[in-house]
């Protein structure tokens, strides 16, 4: 019988069970192939849950992990191609939808605004549906909009702007004439900034929309190669189209090129002195970081390395290779490249350095990540961007109604980067959440937030700590689930942030830690 009886309490400082002179009754759910419980020595009545990481499951979250660029000739095969990815490493066709839940569309100005109050959003039948495809496979959105024609097979500015006076100048791209805009003339910024506020009324929603680049001027909208009507408006222009961005898309995330030449009329050339004081407004204000150079070892250098490193856990990085490996002669970058592979290596390590959230499958060289670097496809999800999990949480198992409780909690951050609750569009929107989970169908039926909770700063391999207290009223006697979440503030405190953890979760997205009591007590063995 003392055999009995010690091995009842061994299971009951686990947990597992509960007791009473009469029953031993074993929790409904089991969680403790991913987690462990023990009972807490400083909090009296707490347990102990000890959560196990998950590296490897995708995390649908946002501002992190893979983006997929999509065509703006919208081929009819997109999708077909993209959803039937065949990688030799496992012998069996993938979708790439799977791997990344951001497409990114990079589209001229002509194209969403062909017409004065018209919009392409709701007209262009073949853009209609790339949008359409996207949202069903789960997939958020990612824009920008490019002005200038440079380059261009044909205008990327309306023809209603030129109509209308805008003054600009032309340029040959292949046999064709070209025309773009002058940024600083006033019937061009006129036109933009109507579109930009209907953009916004279509496209300012966090949950269709990952981010939205927030220049869009110069030589393939990367905000350099400027051709200004007078260069001394430079510094003007670029408060102007920042504002208009920022103050439209209050919502969704706006990125600015950290581009060494940002707003020039160069390309490529010593750092221009403007350069980082402009850019630092722009962040200030709002702004959060992308690079379309990242692999490009003459491109991106000491400079774009510094300027990414002042800004590390305070803005996120969105990261864009610059070599097109179809196109350029990679054996050309100092790194001495020869394929495909040793090119997206390149990448990987530069992204690694600036801990980006975000990098790319672009269009044409998604195939040779998958098929000649799945590997670091698949080290990138488990290391890059952020990924999170409660690593201990101490809670109690029994509670008397309308006490007061004590929590804490302990969260770890597996990824290089940072999740950016700081940034002003989120406004710290995500926090930690305790919930009560009715038995039957894990509904919720209370939650508790931690004011305090913050992801932005938890960074990898420094545990983050909290305590706090909370009553526990309004609350029918009986038996719950405890769960704990990432919830966003602004949606009904719905779960906002996919946790990296192992273990049992709802279908709302709550982790399940185990059973507790309303107002029952354990008995203690006599």
């Amino acid at each position: 019988m003392r055999v009995v009886k010690i091995a009842v309490l061994l299971l009951i400082l686990a947990g597992l069970v509960y007791y009473s002179p009469s029953t031993a009754t074993t929790l409904k759910f089991d969680n403790t192939k991913d987690s462990a419980i023990a009972k807490d020595k400083n909090i009296e009545g707490n347990y102990i849950v000890t959560i196990l990481p998950d590296t490897k499951k995708v995390l649908n979250n946002p501002l992190n992990g893979w983006v997929l660029y999509g065509n703006s000739k919208f081929p009819v095969d997109f999708w077909d191609h993209y959803d039937h990815l065949f990688i030799k490493d496992l012998g069996k066709d993938v979708k790439v939808g799977d791997y990344c839940h951001t497409l990114y569309l990079r589209l001229s100005w002509a194209l969403l605004n062909p017409h004065e109050d018209q919009f392409g959003w709701n007209t262009n039948e073949a853009l209609k549906k790339m949008i359409a495809d996207a949202r069903q496979r789960g997939m958020r959105l990612a824009f920008r909009v490019v002005v200038d024609s440079r380059d261009k097979g044909v205008d990327f500015t309306p023809q209603f702007v030129r109509d209308a006076g805008a003054k600009g100048y032309e340029s040959k791209s292949g046999n064709k004439t070209v025309w773009s805009p002058y940024p600083d003339d006033p019937i061009f910024q006129a036109k933009y900034e109507k579109f930009i506020k209907a953009f916004a009324a279509q496209f300012n929603n966090p949950d269709e929309v990952e981010f939205i680049d927030g220049y869009g001027l110069g030589k393939w909208g990367e905000g350099h190669a400027l051709i200004y009507q007078d260069y001394s408006n430079k510094f003007a222009v670029f408060k102007w189209i920042m504002d208009l961005y920022i103050s439209n898309f209050t919502k969704v995330p706006v990125a600015i090129n950290y581009h060494r030449e940002i707003g020039d009329t160069i390309s490529w050339g010593a750092p221009s002195p403007a350069s980082s004081n402009l850019l630092d407004d722009a962040v200030e204000h709002g702004c959060i970081l992308r690079h379309d150079a990242f692999g490009m070892t003459d491109y991106y250098q000491q400079w774009e390395r510094d300027y990414a490193a002042k800004w590390l856990y305070q803005r996120p990085i969105i990261m864009e290779g610059g070599w097109v490996t179809h196109q350029h002669n990679i054996k050309l970058d100092p790194r001495k490249y020869k394929t495909a592979a040793d090119v997206r290596l390149g990448e990987f390590d530069d992204s690694k350095l600036a801990h980006v959230n975000m990098m790319d499958f672009r269009y044409g060289e998604t195939e040779s990540w998958f098929n000649q670097q799945y590997s670091l496809v698949q080290t990138f999800n488990s290391e890059g961007g952020y990924r999170l999990y409660p690593d201990k949480i101490s809670l109690p198992m029994s509670i008397k109604k309308g006490a007061e409780i004590t929590i804490t909690h302990e969260w770890r951050n597996l990824g290089w980067g940072y999740c950016p609750n700081n940034i002003p569009q989120w406004n710290q929107k995500y926090k930690v959440a305790f919930a009560l989970l009715n038995k039957r169908d894990s509904s919720v039926v209370k939650i508790f937030i931690d004011p305090d909770s913050d992801p932005a700063k938890w960074i990898k391999n420094a545990p983050t700590n909290y305590t706090f207290k909370a009553k526990v009223d309004g609350i029918t006697e009986g038996e719950y689930i405890w769960g704990v979440g990432i919830v966003d503030t602004t949606k009904n405190n719905t779960i906002g942030i996919s946790l990296g953890a192992k273990g049992a979760f709802t279908s709302a997205g709550w982790l399940t830690l185990m059973n507790v009591d309303i107002n029952k007590k354990f008995e203690s063995i006599k």
